[in-house]
């Protein structure tokens, strides 16, 4: 489905509001059935603490390269040039982007999968006993896999959203939940969390694939070509760069969660990811949903100069967001315990594992507030073409979740890495929104 460009941008970010939002809620319940399914299977034990390790560093490649750096410098040059009618000029800078990423993830991946032993042994596990960090080296080289298809999917969604279309792009978390259901039910009984691996991979090639009939429906077209010199491919570069440093530091952060809890009781790692996505569900459905549906009304009223209009956009936005979460984040914290019983409470998944969780919860709670307001200022600030600004607030922002990480988990064990996350990302939504409205108030186009 297809937003139309000429509607009112509040009328038009609320009706792919509710596009993705109800995929989003449909993908949510979907992850949380897959969590239930994983954690019968596997509790909170040393076998899902590998798998969860294994992850990291593929999800670290996938976020710098292609993430949320390439959607946030892609999507506003993209519909700039869609924005001034120069059509050919968009899809020739989409083909050449999709070449640069193709490339440079497969060689990225490799190299990560030649150096995964000494990887595992040394950065990103090394608390772990020698089997269990076999075991992660091994789920690593076949997620990496993974990290190729989900980069170039993650461009596909880029295009699609800058063309109003958010059905397919929201489809795809779907079908990729959906895949890892199936293989935690089907094969994890008989090949172990080796087959949830298997879940990941053919999820990311579904991800992919659901979008590309998109592809069609906008016009795609343009050849591949490996071109730096192109200065709309340069523009993407340089304005990638500032958010690829700012998710480097806050992907360095979730690395030294690991290390660190790969030191605390088997289950640590499992217990912080439970708590985690409880907490990332209703900041899914409620912030990521509207700051996707937003951000290209943000780049297209950026691109015209419509400062005003914008302001009012983020304003009512923001007003909306805080109403819902604040009340969420409450009732996170008040039944973590029932709603961890409730949801994970079978099999493997005993009352050790919900100890651990509920624990955890209680201190990811009041981050909640601050992750949803940092998702929707921060696409803001993109839209603008600055880059820089959130990156800087973000890399001190993470660099203070780490001290405080170091800080805290000696008195409150993984509970003080969940403490850490939620006052750094409390302080950085602060930071943001005192330096957004300074800058839609005095309209200055600072770009980085």
């Amino acid at each position: 489905m297809t937003v139309p460009s000429s509607a009112h941008p509040l009328a038009r970010i609320a009706r792919a509001t509710g596009i993705v939002m109800s995929l989003f809620v449909l993908s949510r319940a979907l992850g949380l059935v897959r969590e239930m399914i994983i954690g019968a299977r596997f509790g909170a034990g040393a076998e899902l603490d590998a798998y969860l390790a294994a992850f990291r560093l593929p999800d670290l490649l996938f976020t710098l390269v292609a993430g949320g750096a390439l959607a946030s410098a892609f999507i506003p040059t993209f519909g700039e040039r869609l924005a001034h009618g120069r059509t050919d000029a968009a899809w020739d800078l989409a083909a050449k982007v999709a070449t640069l990423l193709l490339v440079s993830l497969s060689l990225l991946a490799l190299a990560a999968a030649l150096l995964a032993r000494p990887l595992v042994a040394h950065v990103i596990a090394p608390g772990f006993e020698p089997e269990q960090q076999r075991l992660t080296v091994r789920l690593l080289r076949w997620m990496l896999v993974s990290t190729v298809m989900f980069g170039l999917s993650g461009l596909v969604m880029g295009i699609l959203q800058s063309f109003q279309h958010f059905l397919l792009p929201a489809l795809a978390p779907v079908v990729y939940n959906l895949a890892i259901i199936l293989a935690a039910w089907w094969l994890a009984p008989v090949w172990g969390v080796q087959g949830l691996v298997v879940g990941v991979v053919a999820g990311a090639a579904s991800h992919l694939l659901v979008q590309v009939p998109g592809l069609r429906r906008v016009g795609a077209r343009g050849r591949p070509a490996l071109s730096l010199a192109d200065p709309g491919v340069r523009e993407v570069l340089r304005l990638m760069g500032p958010r690829v440093l700012g998710l480097a530091v806050v992907q360095l952060n979730f690395l030294v969660n690991v290390l660190l809890a790969s030191h605390l009781a088997p289950g640590s790692i499992s217990a912080l990811n439970y708590a985690w996505l409880l907490m990332l569900l209703p900041q899914g459905v409620l912030a990521q949903s509207v700051a996707t549906a937003a951000f290209p009304t943000f780049a297209r009223q950026a691109a015209l100069g419509e400062r005003t209009a914008m302001r009012a956009t983020l304003k009512s936005i923001l007003a909306l967001l805080l109403a819902v979460t604040v009340p969420a984040a409450l009732l996170l914290f008040a039944l973590r315990e029932p709603l961890v019983i409730l949801l994970f409470r079978r099999g493997a998944f005993d009352a050790t594992a919900v100890a651990l969780t509920a624990y955890a919860l209680a201190f990811f709670a009041p981050g909640l507030v601050g992750h949803a307001v940092v998702e929707i200022a921060a696409r803001a600030f993109y839209a603008l073409k600055d880059t820089l600004t959130p990156v800087l607030v973000g890399v001190a922002a993470m660099t203070l979740n780490i001290v405080l990480s170091l800080l805290l988990i000696r008195p409150l064990a993984h509970g003080g890495l969940a403490l850490a996350n939620s006052l750094a990302t409390l302080i950085e939504m602060v930071v943001l929104l005192v330096l957004l409205r300074k800058r839609l108030v005095t309209g200055s186009a600072k770009s980085g």
